[in-house]
This record gives C-alpha cells, structure tokens and sequence, in this order.
C-alpha cells in the first residue's frame, strides 16, 4: 500500500509523523505534493524520507489511498486537475472542512464510474498518537475500504464511523478542540506566572493537569461533572475557582467556540460549492499551478472579482 497527500501543511506533517511512530507505513512509501516546498513543514516532510512533489497527478499516480489535505475552497480545482487519473484502486479521503463526500462524487464521476471517497474529520494529535478521528463512507466504497481507513486512523489515536451529517459538529469540538486545550494551558500558564511560578513550570504543570484529567475520564465510567465535583471540597480553593470560571461564562465560552466552528465549517462548504476563490488567494494555493498545467483550462473557474480566469486579460500563462 502507498499513500498520498495533496498538500503538505501542519495536518499531513502530523499524520505522517503518527504513520510513522506506529510503523503502519514507511515514509518512502509516502508522497505528498504542494506548491510551495519550501514550507517549513514540506522541508519537515523530506527529511522524514516523504517524496516531495509540486505535481497532484504525480502524487495519484503513486498512491492507493489519497488524503484530501488541502483548504476547503481548493477542493473542487484539485478535482478537476487530478479526476481523469483517478483509477479504480485509489480511495479518496478527503480531511477538508465541511466538504461533502456528494460534492467530491459529483466531481469524480466525470471521469470514474465509481469513485471510492470517503470524509474524514481528524485533528493535529495524531502527531504523538491520541489523535480523535471520525470518518463517513461514500456510495461506492466498500466495507474493506473502511476497515483499511480506520487501520490507518486508529494507529494514531481514537477512530470512528459516523453518519456523515455530524462531521461538522465534530470538526466544532475535537477537530478545533487541540486550538482550544492549547489556549486553556497558555491562560492557566499565565494564571500561574501571575501567582509567581516561573513560566516553564507552569506550562508543563497545565499541560500535565488536562493530560491527567483527560486520562482520568477516559478511563472513568463518571460523568464529568463527578468527577470535577471530587475535586472540589466545600469551602476549598477549587469551588471558589469554579465559581469565578462560572461567572465569566466559562461553559458558555465553550459551547458558543465549538458551535462557532462548526457554523463556519457549513459556511467553507458553500464556498467550496460556488468553486469562487478570491484573486489574492490563487498565488497561495495549487490552483495557480492546475492552470498552468498543460491541457488544463480556467473554465468554470472564477473569482469574487467577478474576472472569469480563461478571459483574455486573467488567463494563467
């Protein structure tokens, strides 16, 4: 088995480096391409041994399972370069927010009778193995396809299947989830220097709290709220914490962050649909690289500027 990634950011860094930790692939089988190879995390990549590449249709050709790794509103371009090299052996993954497994089948039937894709909702702890992954199955992939995804998924962290309409409420809460723990440690590290800790101590005492707590509840059968009542004796130290935490909203924080997420995530899928990207965007992603691509037109391709990119004055050349 092979695989592949289009694009090479924090997550396929992350991935790979999980892959490789738990030995369920070697790098050399790996590729991943990107536009941009002088990233921090592609120099990362090749390092590792990954076969680095500015072309998609090299990193289909190389690969039996292909991770979608790129922003959601690249997804349709990248469909339409990679589609006519799409074979029957491959299984698309797609990781990208809100992106629905429809939207990518429509794109890929053009081209495959029966494309396998499925649609995975990760997050960047698979890095060091506890990633939380969920993942939904398209109409022509089999049971053996995702017995093969999850393989690949559980040996760097928890896997699931899911119905596909409760990925974005996953991508609101563990996909986000790691952006909201680190920012949970930094404020509790603050709250620490503040009380006179030195500040490399107080990270790791923060970070050691949520890693013990998290363990902790894992390995429960309790509610969490048990559990934070254990904590908390009456008239302690940690009930008058809770009760400050209580009045500047704390829980309500967290549920407005992940619904938050998770709105946005809908809001990129209607933005994949247009297929509009803006203008200043294009220099950041493959698409500047599809159209230059040879045999590949601008058709169908526009921005929020309203310049159709296979006119005469916005034609890639």
């Amino acid at each position: 088995m092979s695989v592949g990634f289009i694009g090479a950011g924090q997550l396929v860094h992350a991935l790979v480096k999980g892959f490789s930790a738990a030995g369920v692939i070697a790098t050399h089988r790996i590729t991943a391409s990107s536009p941009e190879t002088g990233l921090s995390t592609a120099t990362r990549l090749r390092k590792m041994g990954v076969n680095l590449t500015t072309s998609n249709k090299e990193t289909v050709k190389s690969s039996d399972v292909l991770f979608l790794a790129v922003k959601p509103h690249i997804i349709p371009f990248v469909l339409d370069e990679i589609g006519p090299d799409i074979e029957e052996r491959h299984l698309i993954v797609s990781c990208a927010a809100g992106v629905t497994i429809s939207s990518i089948e429509k794109k890929l039937l053009q081209h495959q009778s029966a494309p396998k894709v499925m649609r995975c909702m990760t997050n960047t702890p698979v890095m060091v193995r506890e990633g939380a992954t969920v993942y939904a199955t398209g109409m022509h992939a089999d049971l053996e396809d995702g017995k093969l995804l999850e393989q690949l998924m559980s040996s760097v962290g928890y896997c699931t299947e899911v119905e596909e309409d409760l990925i974005d409420a996953v991508t609101g809460l563990s996909g986000s989830g790691p952006a909201y723990a680190f920012t949970a440690v930094d404020a509790l590290a603050d709250g620490g220097v503040k009380m006179g800790l030195p500040r490399r101590l107080a990270v790791r005492l923060g970070a050691q709290a949520l890693l013990g707590a998290a363990r902790m509840l894992l390995d429960s059968e309790q509610h969490p709220g048990q559990l934070k009542d254990n904590v908390a004796s009456p008239g302690g130290a940690t009930i008058h914490a809770l009760h400050v935490m209580e009045s500047g909203g704390f829980r309500s924080l967290l549920i407005n962050a992940v619904e938050a997420s998770c709105i946005r995530t809908r809001e990129l899928q209607h933005l994949a649909d247009q297929e509009k990207i803006s203008a200043a965007a294009i220099k950041k992603t493959t698409l500047k690289k599809v159209l230059q691509q040879p045999g590949v037109s601008g058709t169908g391709v526009a921005v929020r500027t309203g310049i159709s990119l296979n006119s005469p004055s916005s034609k890639h050349k």
